[in-house]
């Protein structure tokens, strides 16, 4: 919004500050930041009468779980309320990709909330079926793909490799979808401990702050050898907006948590890093810094499949941050080795702009 106002005045005296990214992202992150602490206290309380004895938690999962009963759930709306809020401050609003991505953001928000409420009115832990999630996440996914796709080719480029790419011609529509709706579940497997799931979401998008910025960018993504996306610098701020969010919620679910994301936070944040990672035509950079996701995913899939083919467990539970805390891993210290591996995927990942 203001973005375009400055633009009607022609970006004149300290409204050219506007004209610049880097300047709107600084001010998305910290816009974000100071909504989640302020709303924080007040919307944690509301959370906490309404829900009563807050989210449910697993009978089989770790004892210490248990201790969490009565921590209210759907914090992820206070996620979204200060991210949406600075994307429409701080955005260009007439970049056919912001719409791309706060439909994802919203839409799998809406899901998740859905989910959390089913979960809370029921006092169970199954929520809305498997099914029905998946076909609301691909209709999102869908309307998003669409409308970023007509924005870009049909490429799905290759890192370490300069101008190699694979045409998928309109399989990328597809690929663009399962790719949003890959790391919206993704992110929501991860948020099983107190800050898990948030600081990794924070280091990724701080990954694809760099990365949307430089693929928006001619010159710079000429001189790495890197798709060049018209527009796609603006996602950086989008990124800056859910470091800003992602912060100010970590303040209150730091360990002990006051409140949990829930899958209204899960899936809109993983589903708004998958939508800026199409858009940015960085999607296998995406499976390398968000490795730690993959790696959540990867062994929920593996114990299912596993399980119902021999009977028997590959680990002790899953998604594996569970298996973990079985072998005796202290909670905490799960969460910060996590952060640790996230952080040097995310270095991994941004090391791909120059091997090339």
């Amino acid at each position: 919004m203001l973005y375009l106002i400055a633009q009607y005045f022609h970006f004149e005296g300290l409204a050219n500050l506007i004209r610049y990214q880097t300047f709107r992202s600084g001010a998305a992150l910290m816009t974000a930041l100071i909504i989640g602490l302020l709303i924080g206290p007040r919307f944690i309380n509301m959370l906490r009468v309404r829900q009563g004895k807050g989210q449910p938690i697993r009978e089989d999962g770790p004892q210490s779980h248990l201790a969490k009963r009565g921590t209210p759930t759907m914090g992820g709306l206070m996620i979204l309320i200060s991210l949406v809020i600075s994307m429409l401050v701080w955005m260009d609003l007439k970049n056919p990709f912001v719409w791309a991505c706060l439909a994802v953001t919203a839409g799998f928000g809406l899901i998740g909330f859905l989910d959390d409420y089913d979960k809370v009115k029921k006092r169970s832990t199954a929520g809305l079926s498997s099914r029905l999630r998946l076909l609301a996440e691909f209709a999102v996914a869908g309307i998003a793909a669409w409308l970023i796709v007509s924005q870009i080719n049909n490429n799905l480029y290759v890192p370490f490799l300069s101008n190699r790419y694979i045409p998928l011609g309109p399989f990328y529509y597809v690929f663009a979808a399962v790719v949003m709706v890959g790391a919206g579940n993704a992110v929501n497997l991860t948020d099983g401990l107190d800050g898990l799931a948030t600081m990794p979401v924070i280091i990724a998008a701080g990954a694809f702050a760099i990365i949307a910025y430089l693929a928006g960018r001619a010159d710079y993504a000429h001189y790495l050898g890197i798709p060049h996306v018209p527009g796609a610098g603006e996602l950086a701020i989008l990124c800056a907006g859910i470091m800003g969010a992602g912060l100010a919620f970590l303040w209150f679910n730091a360990p002990p948590a006051a409140v949990f994301m829930g899958d209204t936070g899960s899936l809109a944040l993983g589903g708004a890093l998958g939508a800026i990672a199409v858009a940015a035509h960085h999607e296998i950079v995406l499976a390398i810094v968000g490795g730690l996701f993959v790696l959540e995913a990867v062994s929920v899939i593996v114990q299912v499949f596993w399980y119902k083919r021999t009977g028997r467990r590959v680990f002790r539970m899953a998604p594996i941050h569970h298996h973990f805390e079985q072998l005796g891993w202290k909670e905490s210290t799960v969460v910060i080795r996590f952060w640790i591996v996230s952080i040097v995927l995310a270095l991994i990942g941004l090391s791909t702009l120059k091997l090339r």
